[in-house]
């Protein structure tokens, strides 16, 4: 690596919501400058050790944990983890000498952003929810940018360093191509039906899927095809619901889809939880949704995620505890509802911010030493 190459420093992770918008910008800087060195900083065992080497960045992990609100007596050991997390980035820094520091939410980011201020790097914090999370927040003193996905973020951020730029999103889910998508997932099927996708996040969703399992019959009497991404969580379970369906070529269950775009352009309506990735992945292309926000996250902020769209009719909202007895009733409803199928996805598709990415660079490059 020349001398002269700029450093950038990445941290975040615990979910795909903070790894993808992390990759993407790794992507991003890589592009501006082949020759850039980008190192990522994770919390060991996390999802983001295994993915970042998959995207071909290196990754060092922090032995951080998340502060545990129902015994308190357990953030004994966070506080020491946390303190030597900060030990070890504060090394990290030392030695790769960051021309930026990138931060985009979860555990290692606020350790690794906490000592690369401290050390004098730029920060630069992006944050994805509509709700902002805790280590933004704490954070938001540190950092000479904060790059959000929605209006109204003053109440958590000081407003002279906002910038609304959007969410970074995997820019392949663009080109899929409707035509191999079906062949690709219903190549029993002489022709193309209306196409329902259900997606519950990286690891599944138990509400989704549950719905899902009690409605099959409904599902499989219903004229239309669906693809069931039950995350690898609950596949076992639902593979077994399966069972009695398995002669049914309408119904793909699967734990993970690789070829999402193939899935998005396939569907017609999508079903998916409320986080920040897929509230944006479904605004840029324009789908129309029925989101199930979580309430198993910090703040309820799916739901403020997902109120953002429902304040522009840009998709359906069902709560969590109606979920198993609504959801695929109001699916099976509105998928024949070719009209509210065209508003919803075109009203979704004016919140789009298909140049997030760029504009998020472009803060970066203002503030690189």
């Amino acid at each position: 690596m020349e001398k002269s190459s700029k450093r950038y420093l990445i941290s975040g992770g615990g979910t795909g919501g903070h790894i993808f918008p992390a990759v993407s910008i790794a992507n991003a800087l890589r592009e501006h400058d082949p020759k850039c060195d980008i190192l990522f900083v994770g919390a060991n065992n996390r999802m983001e050790m295994e993915r970042v080497p998959q995207a071909g960045y290196r990754i060092i992990g922090l032995p951080i944990l998340g502060f545990n609100r129902q015994n308190l007596l357990k953030n004994i050991k966070v506080l020491i983890n946390l303190v030597r997390s900060i030990v070890q980035v504060r090394k990290i820094v030392r030695e790769f000498q960051p021309n930026v520091a990138i931060g985009v939410g979860g555990y290692a980011s606020g350790a690794a952003m906490y000592a690369a201020a401290k050390m004098g790097v730029p920060v630069l914090l992006q944050e994805q929810n509509g709700f902002a999370g805790v280590t933004n927040k704490l954070l938001k003193n540190k950092a000479q940018t904060i790059c959000v996905a929605y209006e109204g973020m003053e109440k958590f951020f000081p407003k002279e360093k906002i910038v609304l730029t959007g969410n970074p999103i995997r820019q392949n889910l663009c080109n899929g191509d409707k035509n191999e998508a079906q062949k690709f997932f219903f190549p029993h099927n002489a022709s193309p039906k209306k196409t329902l996708l259900i997606i519950g996040g990286s690891l599944g969703a138990r509400t989704i899927n549950n719905a899902i399992m009690h409605h099959l019959q409904a599902l499989a009497d219903a004229d239309i095809q669906v693809i069931w991404q039950t995350g690898k969580l609950y596949y076992e379970e639902c593979k077994q619901a399966m069972q009695p369906f398995q002669d049914n070529h309408n119904i793909l269950c699967t734990d993970f889809v690789s070829r999402m775009d193939l899935a998005y352009a396939l569907a017609d309506l999508v079903i998916s939880r409320a986080g920040a990735s897929s509230v944006s992945e479904i605004c840029l292309l324009g789908k129309a949704s029925i989101l199930v926000p979580s309430p198993n996250v910090a703040e309820d902020h799916q739901t403020h995620n997902a109120m953002a769209l429902v304040h522009k009719n840009a998709t359906i909202l069902i709560k969590d505890c109606d979920a198993e007895e609504t959801l695929v009733s109001t699916a099976l409803s509105k998928i024949q509802e070719n009209e509210t199928l065209e508003t919803l996805g075109k009203n979704a598709l004016l919140l789009a911010k298909p140049d997030a990415t760029q504009q998020i660079l472009n803060e970066i490059l203002k503030i690189q030493r």
